[in-house]
């Protein structure tokens, strides 16, 4: 066994103990609300199965094609860290939401900040954060998109899962801390957030980004007070339509599959894993964004959209996981570029690998954000 192996075993002996606890459980004992009974639905339906995939592998989750992709992807992925730690060129330069894209699927294989073949990257990688990190808790970079919280998510989420593999460090948890009271600040009254540190406005988009961060950080031992889980729940569910997709904002607006999967993934994320919301919104996405239905590897939000996907699926484990699985696996590999890299127009290609590159590691089981 290498050493990544050795880090699994008392790393799922962990999960399996935290699995016991109440959904987002904060320190002094909140936590979300108790699941929404499913009506009706057999065990073999699409969500059905509220166990998840987490111990329920299927079988040749991995193939050796697939692992070969990841290799090339990490050689390029590599390629493009910055001398200060940073991932992203072009636009995106110095930017802390690729930046932890890239540490993330790094972290997936079982890398630590200093420990393991790429540790000394993610261990760059994360000096990058905390130094990008502003008296009020914001984590924003050299340049930023047309909305930093989405940065901010992300590199809240990178901490997180961190500070949970590897406690300790105090440098880390103040840092944590700080950026998750800035999302609890933030939160508009709706529920959700938007793409400014402000309490405003808000967008599913920008929403799943923060939950997820909320969960990771909760995870790793961080107070998330019940109330802003609560709230966020009410959003996310206010931006279902009827077809079971998920709109952009709360009010008129189509479903489309990348918020779709973000919006599933919410409510996940939130606790909630025996829901018809859920129901509907993976049976949406089987209908509109099966991968191998259509080449939709061109589009705007295909890995965006694809990356919550995955884990939306994964998170249902059962049928959902057997036949989404191996469709995105194979459709990643069959479309990532000679170079190693999977290429995108925002990044130089740094954003698109590393979200493929944390897709396809899903099966290896190391993120503790992936697990229920």
């Amino acid at each position: 066994m290498d050493w990544r192996g050795a880090l699994a075993a008392p790393l799922c002996l962990a999960l399996l103990a935290a699995a016991s606890l109440p959904a987002v459980q904060d320190q002094e004992g909140s936590q979300a609300p108790p699941p929404v009974q499913q009506q009706g639905g057999a065990q073999d339906d699409i969500g059905a199965n509220p166990t998840g995939a987490q111990n329920n592998p299927i079988a040749n989750e991995m193939t050796d094609e697939a692992e070969r992709a990841i290799e090339r992807g990490f050689a390029f992925l590599l390629s493009q860290q910055a001398t200060d730690g940073s991932f992203g060129l072009s636009r995106y330069e110095g930017e802390v939401g690729i930046t932890s894209l890239g540490c993330l699927a790094l972290l997936a294989d079982g890398h630590l900040p200093g420990r393991g073949e790429y540790g000394e990257a993610v261990q760059r990688g994360l000096d990058f954060i905390l130094e990008h990190i502003n008296e009020t808790g914001f984590i924003v970079g050299r340049t930023t998109s047309h909305g930093p919280m989405y940065g901010h998510g992300f590199a809240t989420l990178f901490l997180g899962e961190v500070y949970g593999m590897n406690p300790g460090d105090d440098r880390v948890r103040d840092a944590l801390v700080r950026a998750v009271q800035l999302i609890i600040n933030s939160q508009n009254e709706e529920g959700g957030w938007r793409y400014y540190p402000v309490p405003f406005d808000a967008d599913i988009s920008v929403t799943i980004a923060q939950i997820m961060a909320l969960r990771s950080a909760r995870n790793a031992g961080i107070k998330v007070p019940k109330e802003t889980i609560d709230r966020a729940v009410e959003y996310v569910r206010n931006c279902q339509n009827a077809d079971g997709g998920f709109r952009y904002m709360i009010g008129t607006g189509g479903s489309a599959w990348p918020r779709t999967a973000a919006g599933v993934a919410s409510l996940f994320y939130a606790g909630i894993h025996e829901d018809q919301a859920i129901d509907r919104g993976l049976e949406y996405l089987m209908r509109n964004a099966l991968p191998g239905a259509a080449n939709r590897t061109g589009e705007a939000h295909y890995y965006y959209g694809h990356y919550y996907a995955v884990q939306a699926m994964y998170l249902a484990g059962g049928a959902s996981w057997e036949k989404w699985w191996p469709a995105i696996r194979d459709e990643l590999v069959d479309s990532q570029a000679a170079n190693g890299a999977w290429p995108d127009h925002y990044a130089n290609g740094a954003y698109a690998t590393a979200m493929s590159l944390i897709i396809l590691q899903m099966p290896k089981r190391y993120l503790p954000i992936f697990q229920k």
